[in-house]
């Protein structure tokens, strides 16, 4: 039994993988054609790249979670959870739509600072509607909290609001976005598995491989851009897991990055970029004197360290520092 169970799984993940490969590799000459294309800010050359990526990996996970529903109707011939699943998915979609909008108008036209995180409450009212969640939440010297109906009000649309955009900071560096999501996704997936809710980690398995797909073609050097429509669809999703496994205190943890990554950009008053200058032979160099973000913050490490510092190394001391955090959420 348990191997029929575990061959529906690797057929669902490996067609998710497969939708996700096939539409990034068709959607890149298709963006190329219709001009959805940007520069490659860590390159010597100027080539163009194409942009809205994400649109593969939204495409892929809608493709793996619809699968899954299916599965658990008409396999298991079970309905329960359908109805979190389809909360789940419609707030994916909400993300992945106000991304898109973000990454059609361009990020110097596009939705203003102010307006996004508006917007992106609207991807809390799915998981609202279905009073996702547990209201008993314990806190520091207080304890345990029976939150109530401030939970789904306040608790829900925070993190939601702090998943999404939040995740959408650390970027501009090729494979990051794919790879941080891929590493904080694994670690929502384990942690809902060993605390009961395997179904969780299955949503959150079809959106990594979905992210591996796209990966193939966003790693060093990148053809494809993942755009806001990945970062808030990622974002989103981790969040959503987070509060559906009651792992608020996880979901903490594995976002310090991009809490400090938040700090370091109000410094700049949001104006400062996260990329580096790039040399001549291709290595990078800081662009300002001070920190205004973590990419900022690891390139100027290497320079100091005297180590020839390239794109590629800074994603791996990101990923490297999301790791440490990954360690801490599982050892607390």
């Amino acid at each position: 039994m348990e191997s029929f169970f575990f061959r529906h799984f690797v057929l669902l993940f490996f067609i998710v993988f497969l939708v996700s490969a096939i539409a990034t590799f068709t959607w890149i000459s298709r963006a190329k054609k219709a001009g959805l294309t940007g520069k490659d800010m860590h390159k010597v050359k100027d080539h163009p790249v194409a942009e809205m990526g994400g649109i593969s990996v939204l495409l892929a996970f809608i493709v793996g979670v619809m699968i899954y529903i299916a599965i658990r109707i008409f396999v298991f011939e079970t309905s329960t959870t359908i109805t979190p699943l389809l909360a789940i998915l419609t707030a994916i979609l909400i993300a992945g739509f106000i991304g898109m909008i973000d990454d059609i108008l361009g990020w110097k036209i596009g939705l203003r600072q102010w307006q996004k995180p508006l917007l992106t409450l609207l991807v809390a009212a799915p998981i609202m509607a279905i009073n996702a969640g547990s209201k008993v939440m314990s806190f520091p010297i207080l304890g345990e909290i029976n939150l109530g109906y401030l939970y789904p009000l306040f608790v829900i649309p925070g993190f939601i609001l702090v998943g999404t955009n939040g995740f959408n900071m650390l970027a501009g560096y090729n494979g990051l976005e794919a790879g941080q999501g891929i590493i904080i996704l694994s670690a929502l997936g384990i942690l809902s598995y060993l605390t009961g809710s395997a179904w969780l980690s299955v949503v959150a398995v079809c959106m990594i491989f979905a992210l591996l797909g796209f990966l193939l073609f966003n790693y060093y050097p990148a053809k494809i851009f993942p755009g806001d429509t990945l970062t808030y669809t990622v974002g989103a999703l981790a969040a959503a897991l987070a509060i559906m496994a009651n792992l608020e205190k996880a979901f903490i943890i594995l976002y310090i990055p991009y809490i400090l990554e938040f700090f370091l950009k109000l410094r700049g008053r949001f104006q400062k970029e996260s990329f580096a200058k790039v040399t001549a032979d291709g290595s990078l160099v800081p662009r300002y004197d001070k920190i205004y973000g973590l990419e900022n913050l690891f390139v100027k490490i290497m320079n100091s360290l005297n180590i020839r510092t390239t794109e590629r190394k800074a994603v791996y001391c990101l990923h490297g520092f999301q790791l440490l955090f990954v360690l801490l959420a599982f050892l607390i």
